[in-house]
């Protein structure tokens, strides 16, 4: 009621109300940690006042050159400082941040960048060629800032100017455009889902700042963390985990390339505590050289999630001294969002049933409100007996705004007031869940997300192929990989050899199939391809 004593005069004011966001971690951390390392990259180190220096300098920069809030800016770069530096110096000038899977094909990138509406693109020259290739199919191509890192072997600069070069155009004492509102967005994120065309996924100040905070918590992260970066920035703003390492003041151990040596350098040179990464990492973790691997000092904490890990795989990483923490959430739930909380209890348990545990997906993180397996007509929740199968379904403040110019789709992620993951599920009787499928289909090879039906059309305009379908097949060491199952048209001869090569022309390599079963198609009376007869074909690895 209107005339309740709590309503009156106890409205929001400047002195008990600011607006969530992630900027505020960068602040303090360079207020309270000023001389305490933020990043490390090779031989470069930056301090937290270093950090914020570069951001605000960022910020101001962008804004001499119009960049003014709700305007898009691109960024395609691996794990460097630039990269890190662009989660807190684009929204601090009150832009929109989008970073680009830097796997994907010029075809796929024209396209983000036309619909992301993005006014500037900063690239690392590693990846001048594709970009090359994309921005001259657009009718209004970006403002060009090169990365040109003397790491990058015969990079080419697209540009004008140098990324450093742009940094000194800004100023230091440039005053922060602060979001009045912690609804604004923060960054647009796409996602392949369900069909050929990604969907922009828009994230807010009020969820970053949640989930990063959650990731803290969750993963009982301590305060100045040495965090090596084997999970793609690019991937979910790094699953939150740049504005979480600046809550706590850690240290981002920066790199160009991940492989199981560096792995293990990293964590002797550095200290490392915290990694994150896709099965395919951890592959590379216990596949690594033994010359290479090193007796841990203390456990490494890891977290890892995309297609599930086989048990084998977690116990594989415990036995060599890591502590894996199993997650999983989508794009549209700003990275991970459930968790595998661990129960002291389970400490008694023999180690094979330890990893069994661990691989379930788990919980709702602390900052979500909702975590449901429902009955995707009813919506009533299915029954906690491991066997009901229902779909995953998200509801709270880490769920995001939607997607980008695409109401149509974003009603349909949110009916019923749920977000539909696609994902099926069952619930255990302690309240875990794990899931048994994928209604999307969308095949996650290395931690990303692959569209079959982009696949299945590239297969469909091969002059020689009839009928198409892609399923996912394991993989030991990227989880999942496409599989192709086709038809040849009456006369035609195509050899498995030829057709992947072929693909490989089309689209970006990651997404080609590794296998290709030539065959006749099962199909419903209604003509509808039997994908789940297919996974039962499937070659043997």
């Amino acid at each position: 009621m209107t005339d309740s004593p709590y309503n009156i005069k106890l409205d929001k004011n400047a002195a008990n109300y600011t607006a969530l966001s992630p900027l505020s971690f960068l602040a303090r951390a360079a207020d309270v940690y000023p001389e305490y390392l933020s990043v490390i990259y090779g031989d470069t180190q930056y301090r937290w006042i270093d950090t914020k220096e570069r951001c605000t300098r960022l910020g101001s920069a962008l804004n001499k050159i119009g960049i003014e809030k709700n305007h898009t800016v691109a960024i395609m770069a691996p794990n460097i400082p630039a990269m890190a530096e662009a989660h807190f110096g684009v929204p601090l000038c009150g832009a929109v941040l989008n970073c680009i899977n830097t796997r994907l094909d010029a075809a796929t990138i024209a396209y983000i960048l036309e619909h992301s509406e993005a006014r500037v693109l900063i690239v690392d020259t590693e990846y001048a060629t594709t970009v090359a290739a994309a921005i001259a199919t657009l009718e209004k191509p970006p403002i060009i800032i090169d990365i040109d890192d003397a790491a990058t072997v015969n990079g080419q600069r697209l540009g004008t100017i140098e990324y450093e070069d742009f940094l000194q155009t800004g100023d230091t004492d440039y005053q922060w455009n602060t979001p009045d509102d912690e609804w604004d967005a923060i960054s647009l994120n796409y996602t392949s889902g369900t069909t050929g065309k990604p969907k922009g996924v828009v994230y807010h100040h009020r969820g970053a700042y949640l989930n990063a905070l959650s990731n803290v918590t969750g993963w009982e992260m301590a305060d100045h963390p040495r965090y090596l970066w084997t999970l793609p920035m690019f991937h979910c703003n790094g699953w939150c985990f740049p504005w979480s390492l600046a809550s706590i003041a850690g240290t981002s151990i920066c790199n160009r390339n991940v492989s199981g040596a560096e792995i293990y350098a990293a964590i002797k040179k550095h200290k490392v505590t915290h990694l994150c990464g896709a099965p395919i990492v951890l592959g590379m973790i216990i596949n690594a050289d033994p010359l290479d691997q090193i007796t841990l000092e203390y456990p490494v904490k890891v977290m890892t999630a995309a297609a599930p890990p086989p048990a084998a795989i977690l116990q594989a990483m415990e036995d060599r001294g890591f502590h894996m923490t199993h997650v999983y959430g989508l794009t549209e739930t700003y990275g991970p969002a459930v968790m595998c909380a661990w129960k002291n209890e389970w400490d008694t348990h023999a180690a094979e049933q330890r990893a069994t545990l661990k691989a379930r997906q788990g919980v709702r993180y602390q900052v979500l409100e909702n975590l449901a397996v429902l009955n995707p007509d009813t919506l009533q929740p299915v029954p906690h007996d491991g066997t009901t199968v229902g779909e995953i379904m998200f509801s709270g403040n880490i769920v995001m705004k939607g997607y980008f110019k695409n109401s149509e789709e974003t009603t349909l992620a949110f009916k019923g007031g749920w977000l539909h993951s696609g994902d099926l599920a069952v619930m255990d009787s302690d309240g875990y869940l794990r899931i048994t499928d994928r209604s999307k289909d969308v095949i996650i090879s290395g931690g990303e997300n692959i569209s079959s039906i982009e696949i299945e059309n590239t297969l469909y305009s091969h002059p020689a192929i009839l009928e198409a379908a892609v399923v996912a097949m394991p993989d030991d060491k990227w989880g999942e990989t496409p599989c192709g199952f086709v038809t040849l048209k009456p006369g035609k001869q195509l050899s498995e050899a030829e057709l992947i090569s072929w693909c490989r022309d089309q689209i970006a390599h990651f997404k080609c199939p590794t296998r290709v079963v030539f065959t006749e198609l099962p199909k419903t009376s209604t003509g509808k391809i039997q994908k789940f007869k297919l996974r039962k074909l499937l070659p043997k690895s």
